[in-house]
């Protein structure tokens, strides 16, 4: 079983981690697929140069704010499933100041609830160890699991906007912790 600390979370089925050096490869599959990348930013897949970018600004800010985003691996297989965590949305200013909870997934781990599992293990942490009041999560519409997820975190309906960088028809959902 590997060293958790402060930010490892743990799961029936899931660890929850810092990044690694080594995840770059199996992030760089996930941001490569289509159909997982459709409803995120712009729409378009990733390269490995690309993902690796984002890697960087993931680590920067953990190492900025305390929290941001856990590469998921799956227990049982030690495989790079995707992420979940929190972030700082300044995508959409008119929400701002906020912190987004949020979730990607490879799209074999589709339809097993682990997106669930996973953002769920990150609510609660976030309300036992983090001083933060209320969380938002941002749906672009046509994504209906990810609003599914957010309504099973007990998250509501907000506001429905548009992203401003991309057009996007997005909705808000949010809790309070």
């Amino acid at each position: 079983m590997p060293d958790l600390d402060a930010t490892s979370l743990e799961t029936p089925r899931l660890l929850l981690r810092r990044w690694h050096s080594d995840d770059l490869d199996g992030f760089a599959a996930v941001n490569a697929q289509p159909e997982v990348m459709r409803y995120i930013h712009d729409g378009r897949t990733l390269d490995r140069a690309g993902t690796a970018e984002r890697l960087a600004t993931y680590q920067r800010h953990w190492d900025e704010q305390g929290f941001g985003l856990y590469a998921v691996q799956i227990k049982e297989t030690g495989e790079l499933a995707g992420f979940t965590g929190l972030a700082v949305p300044t995508f959409l200013p008119e929400i701002m100041p906020a912190v987004e909870i949020g979730w990607r997934l490879g799209r074999a781990y589709w339809g097993r609830g682990l997106a669930t599992e996973a953002a769920q293990a990150v609510v609660a942490h976030t309300r036992a160890e983090l001083a933060l009041r209320r969380l938002v999560s941002i749906h672009v519409v046509g994504n209906e699991a990810s609003a599914r997820v957010m309504v099973k975190l007990g998250m509501s309906l907000e506001r429905e906007t548009v992203q401003p960088d991309t057009g996007r028809r997005v909705r808000v959902y949010a809790m309070d912790l």
